[in-house]
C-alpha cells in the first residue's frame, strides 16, 4: 500500500477521533469565560444568598464529571493526582506512569510476538497501557465513594446524636473521625486537622468536597454553611439530611436493579464482535491472518475498532442512570 494513502487513512481515522471528543466535550471559549466570571462573582460575594448560591452551583457541579486536561499538561498532571488521591491508594504518579509503560510494553511485545505486525501492536501497546491502569483507577475510586456514600448516613446519625447531647459541632467531627471506619472516617480526619492547622470549618469541609466530588457530601456542606449563616436547628436539619441520603441510596439500588437487563444487554453487544474476533483467531488463525500483515487490512481493522469503542462508550452511556 502506498505510504500517502495509508498516512490519508490514518489522518482519517484521528480525525475521526478527535471529531467525537468535541462534540463530547462542547462548549466554546466565550460560554467557558461566562462561567468563570459567574463563580468569581460568586465566590468573593458578599451576601449570604451569593454564597448560598455559590455553594448550590457546586452541588451541581459535583454531579456531573469534570473535564480535565483541557488546560495543559499541569491541569492533566494535576487532575491525575486528584484521581490518585481520590482511589484512596498511595501511589504516586511517577509510580502510575511506571505501570502504564511497564503494561504497554508487555502488551506490545506479546502482540508483535503472536502477530509479527509491529502497528498493531504498537496500537494495542498503547491503549493497554493507558486503558487498563484508567479503568483500574476508576474502580478504585468508585469502589471507595461506593464505600463512602454506605457509611456516611452512619456518620450523619452519629453527628446528630453528638449535637443533641450538647457536643459543638468541631467535637463531634472529632468522634466521627475516630469512631467511623473506612473512608468515611479519613475524610473527617482531614477536615479535622484541617480545623486544628486554623482553617475555617467551612474551608475544611469544601476542601474535602472538591475532591471527593459528591453531591452527598456537597449537601452536608451546604448545610453547615447554611446554619452557620442563618442559625437553625442544626440537628434537626442534619437528621432529616441522613433520612434523604438514605432513601436516595435505596432509590440507586432500585435503579440498579431495574437497569441490570439493560446493563447485560450492552455488555453483550459490545464485547461479542470483540469476543468473536478473538476465537476466530484462535480457532482459524489462518483466516485472520491477513489483519495482521497487510496494511490496508490493519488500518480498516483499527478504525474498526474505534468505531466499535465509540459505540460502547455511547451505550455505556445510555444505560447509566443518575439520580
Amino acid at each position: 500500500m502506498d505510504p500517502v494513502d495509508l498516512l490519508l487513512m490514518g489522518g482519517m481515522v484521528a480525525g475521526a477521533i478527535v471529531l467525537g471528543a468535541m462534540l463530547l466535550t462542547g462548549g466554546t471559549s466565550g460560554k467557558q469565560a461566562q462561567r468563570r466570571l459567574q463563580a468569581v462573582r460568586l465566590r468573593h460575594g458578599d451576601s449570604a444568598q451569593m454564597r448560598v448560591e455559590s455553594q448550590l452551583k457546586k452541588a451541581i457541579a459535583a454531579r456531573q464529571p469534570k473535564a480535565n486536561g483541557a488546560g495543559g499538561a499541569q491541569d492533566r498532571i494535576a487532575a491525575l493526582a486528584l484521581r490518585l488521591e481520590r482511589s484512596g491508594t498511595n501511589w504516586s504518579i511517577r509510580q502510575y506512569g511506571q505501570a502504564c509503560f511497564g503494561i504497554g510494553m508487555v502488551v506490545t511485545a506479546i502482540a508483535w510476538i503472536q502477530t509479527g505486525a509491529l502497528l498493531l501492536a504498537l496500537v494495542l501497546g498503547l491503549a493497554a497501557g493507558l486503558g487498563l491502569p484508567h479503568l483500574v483507577l476508576g474502580r478504585m475510586i468508585a469502589r471507595r465513594l461506593n464505600a463512602f456514600n454506605a457509611r456516611f448516613p452512619d456518620a450523619l446519625e452519629l453527628l446528630v446524636r453528638g449535637l443533641r447531647s450538647g457536643l459543638p459541632v468541631s467535637e463531634t467531627l472529632n468522634v466521627i473521625a475516630n469512631e467511623v471506619p473506612g473512608p468515611v472516617g479519613r475524610e473527617f480526619r482531614t477536615v479535622v486537622d484541617g480545623i486544628r492547622i486554623g482553617r475555617s470549618m467551612e474551608e475544611a469541609l469544601q476542601s474535602v468536597a472538591d475532591r471527593l466530588a459528591m453531591a452527598e457530601f456537597q449537601f452536608f456542606v451546604i448545610t453547615i454553611s447554611i446554619q452557620r449563616e442563618t442559625g437553625g436547628n442544626l440537628a434537626e436539619t442534619l437528621a432529616n439530611l441522613a433520612e434523604v441520603l438514605r432513601k436516595r441510596g435505596q432509590m440507586k439500588l432500585k435503579i440498579k436493579a431495574m437497569s441490570s437487563e439493560s446493563k447485560a444487554s450492552a455488555y453483550i453487544v459490545g464485547a461479542l464482535p470483540f469476543a468473536v474476533f478473538a476465537m476466530v483467531t484462535f480457532v482459524n488463525p489462518a483466516y485472520v491472518a491477513p489483519f495482521m500483515t497487510d496494511q490496508r487490512l490493519t488500518v480498516i481493522g483499527l478504525g474498526a475498532m474505534v468505531w466499535m469503542g465509540i459505540g460502547v462508550f455511547v451505550m455505556a452511556k445510555m444505560v447509566s442512570f443518575e439520580i
